[in-house]
């Protein structure tokens, strides 16, 4: 290492300013590139006491979720989080539509270890949710950031979830921007719109991150570049970054850039971003037709200053700092080196962990 203590230990030394308190945290993740980012900055920040992690499809298929997931954690020097594995497929049993052209075969755009590190637990993803919140009542954020399956299972095997929580953060949905798998819908949502559909329904307040602001929080090869100068976890996360900004360039941005979607939504959950604007409003998700997986979020209020509304339990962030991206980057570059090696093929001791 480059230096003494864990990355998690660096990191959290190299923020200027201690929160009085830690956010206790449990992360779902469908882990691809950006899913890697969240749970560096959950698994690093002095902020998050990162409770465990529950792998979902989406991006990649559960086992490589799951594989990368507990990859993540390790490189943190977190393997005593928790990884749960979850849902394989959407909830109402059709075929799972994943993204290995967004995030490379691997989820970390074809230049990760190739390895799996440490074991899952025994209990699913959605047990795991519904056990920690029973054991931190109303503490745990659940923050969310691939397809809402895990979490539409959990409310069905603990209806009085919502009550149990602090609350629910998800990185998903578009209340003004456009979608980013048909014209109206995004990718997390439209994956699984009838489990969105249950969280949105369940008696808490969504917090929605949505492309409406990670659209606008971008990373480039400048910031890549400066990732390049840190250590071996700078250096990772700078490979993977490659083949992921080189898909939003084509098809996004026209230039090498590229989206930082769920850090965004750690970051908020936590409180170390707040944001400009974010009203309370009533939604629905979209579960038919041609508008399936749309989040449709009653923001006609919005010339009168969003005045309150009846049964509004929707929290959209309509507008962030942008240049939140330098912050996750000064983040990891403080953590130095991994706690596992990260050549790929390279070889390292699995650590089992607990039942």
């Amino acid at each position: 290492m480059s230096a003494a203590g864990t990355p998690h230990e660096r990191a959290a030394g190299s923020v200027a300013e201690r929160p009085a308190h830690r956010v206790k945290m449990v992360l779902d993740c469908d882990t691809g590139v950006d899913d890697t980012l969240a749970i560096l900055y959950a698994a690093l920040h002095p902020a998050v006491e990162l409770l465990g992690v529950g792998s979902v499809w989406g991006n990649v298929d559960l086992d490589t979720a799951t594989r990368n997931c507990l990859h993540t954690v390790h490189l943190a020097g977190r393997p005593e989080v928790p990884v749960a594995r979850g849902a394989d497929r959407p909830l109402l049993q059709t075929d799972p539509v994943f993204a290995y052209h967004v995030h490379g075969d691997d989820g970390q755009g074809n230049a990760g270890t190739g390895r799996a590190v440490g074991a899952p637990a025994t209990e699913s993803a959605a047990e795991q949710m519904i056990r920690i919140a029973r054991e931190h009542p109303g503490e745990v954020e659940i923050v969310a950031v691939g397809p809402l399956t895990n979490v539409a299972i959990a409310l069905g095997l603990c209806p009085e979830l919502p009550s149990l929580v602090r609350g629910i953060t998800i990185m998903g949905g578009a209340a003004l921007a456009p979608g980013n798998v048909t014209e109206v819908a995004e990718a997390n949502i439209w994956c699984d719109p009838d489990a969105a559909a249950a969280v949105f329904n369940a008696a808490w307040t969504v917090t929605m991150i949505g492309l409406d602001v990670t659209m606008l929080t971008t990373l480039d090869d400048g910031h890549r570049a400066r990732l390049d100068t840190g250590g071996t976890l700078g250096r990772y996360v700078s490979g993977i970054l490659d083949h992921y900004i080189g898909y939003f360039a084509e098809v996004a941005f026209g230039e090498r850039r590229s989206c930082m979607h769920d850090a965004l939504a750690v970051a908020v959950a936590a409180g170390t971003l707040v944001p400009d604007l974010a009203p309370l409003v009533r939604a629905y998700v979209s579960t038919e037709g041609p508008t399936r997986g749309q989040t449709v979020c009653d923001l006609r209020g919005m010339y009168m200053g969003f005045p309150e509304q009846e049964g509004a339990r929707c929290r959209p962030v309509l507008r962030t700092d942008p240049a939140f991206a330098d912050e996750v980057v000064d983040l990891l570059i403080a953590a130095g080196d991994a706690a596992i090696p990260v050549e790929r093929g390279s070889a390292a001791t699995p650590v089992e962990k607990e039942s």
